[in-house]
């Protein structure tokens, strides 16, 4: 009898919630057979089986979380070492469904599936813990005076360990910033030009940041020192340029790689970005989609924010944070004044591996692209 212990499913993975046992005491597993679900930092993944045999005893139940190496269920060539009991009431129900009856306490066996063949999804869990709540919230709260009115929530996995990462590159990497602005008229020309033949093709629309993710990467090329890491006492600079692009989900941040998009034509980009960001917020992606990154883009514009900064997503060298666009008065060549659009943008870079004058002349150069769009797409 072996045992059957947590996994690490991700680098920086220290513990894992089981989702959902796909086998139960007494079934006969084979080596590549899906033997759970488990939540880790990043995302819900599946668990493969490497060895033959029956399971035993299932040591931590779903919605349970375990450490790395614990033992999670035992793995027998025999019959499991348990009294026979009666295979538990299993309920169809999605994983993303399962995770959130554990974190509202929503009783799935209470809940009728409104998916294919009555599987539980997601917002049927959410309506009941709704309809839960307003039965037992009857009358307002009547604060006392002088008492505040509290909501604990729990801290998930995803935000504890995003939180831990971040805090520690916050206080190791000496930050500087870096701001510039470009005019990004003829950008915005050029892309809704595009769409319009995209959409008559029936193909992914292009968004500004997926031209943005293009500029980047090729400004990389000529910039090895931004497109590098720091190892100890040794910077890496990386060969192949693979960009993270920040999406946001609900219980955290997650950070889809893109690779090699300097290789890539825009359209490419938009629909792998798209991808991307889909399956990170199903909590679907990889391991292998959320590592080997070398630089990273956040971009709140879509928030209507003008201007931030980001800290630097480790072990990188630089992070670019970008801004919404903005109709400006500005003044032109001729000296006349016209309405131009503009987009701002803020590396944070580490001063370990670059100096002010390295991180000016990549945003001079990324300026250059993103004023001359053409020379994004050729």
């Amino acid at each position: 009898m072996s045992k059957i212990l947590m996994p690490r499913l991700s680098d920086t993975m220290e513990s894992g919630i089981i989702v959902t046992w796909h086998k139960q005491p007494g079934d006969e597993v084979t080596p590549g057979e899906i033997l759970a679900e488990i939540e880790t930092d990043k995302a819900v993944m599946e668990y493969e089986a490497y060895e033959a045999g029956v399971l035993g005893r299932i040591l931590v139940a779903e919605g349970e979380e375990a450490p790395i190496g614990q033992p999670i269920a035992t793995l027998g060539p025999d019959e499991p070492d348990t009294p026979p009991t009666p295979a538990p009431q299993t309920t169809a129900a999605s994983p993303l469904a399962r995770r959130d009856a554990v974190e509202l306490k929503v009783d799935l066996a209470s809940i009728a599936g409104s998916g294919p063949g009555g599987r539980i999804i997601r917002a049927d869990v959410r309506a009941a813990a709704e309809a839960a709540a307003e039965v037992v919230v009857t009358a307002p709260a009547t604060p006392v005076q002088g008492e505040q009115l509290v909501e604990e929530v729990s801290l998930g996995m995803l935000r504890r360990t995003s939180g831990r990462l971040l805090a520690d590159s916050a206080r190791t990497a000496p930050h500087f910033y870096l701001t510039a602005s470009a005019d990004v008229q003829d950008l915005v020309g050029l892309r809704a030009e595009f769409n319009e033949h995209l959409t008559a093709a029936g193909r992914q629309r292009i968004s500004v940041n997926d031209l943005i993710v293009r500029a980047c990467a090729l400004t990389l090329r000529d910039h090895p020192d931004v497109n590098s890491s720091l190892s100890g006492d040794t910077l890496l600079r990386h060969q192949e340029i693979h960009i993270g692009v920040a999406v946001a989900v609900d219980d955290g941040l997650l950070v889809p790689v893109l690779r090699n998009p300097d290789l890539k034509p825009v359209g490419q980009i938009a629909q792998e970005t798209a991808g991307l960001a889909e399956r990170a917020r199903q909590r679907r992606l990889t391991a292998a989609e959320m590592s080997g990154g070398t630089f990273t883009i956040s971009n709140l514009g879509m928030y209507g924010v003008e201007q931030f900064t980001a800290i630097i997503n480790p072990p990188e060298a630089a992070i670019l944070a970008v801004g919404a666009l903005k109709r400006e008065a500005t003044v032109l060549d001729d000296g006349s004044v016209g309405v131009r659009s503009r987009l701002r943008y803020t590396l944070s870079a580490d001063h370990r591996v670059l100096d002010g004058a390295v991180g000016a002349r990549f945003l001079a150069d990324l300026t250059g692209l993103l004023e001359n769009p053409w020379l994004i797409l050729a």
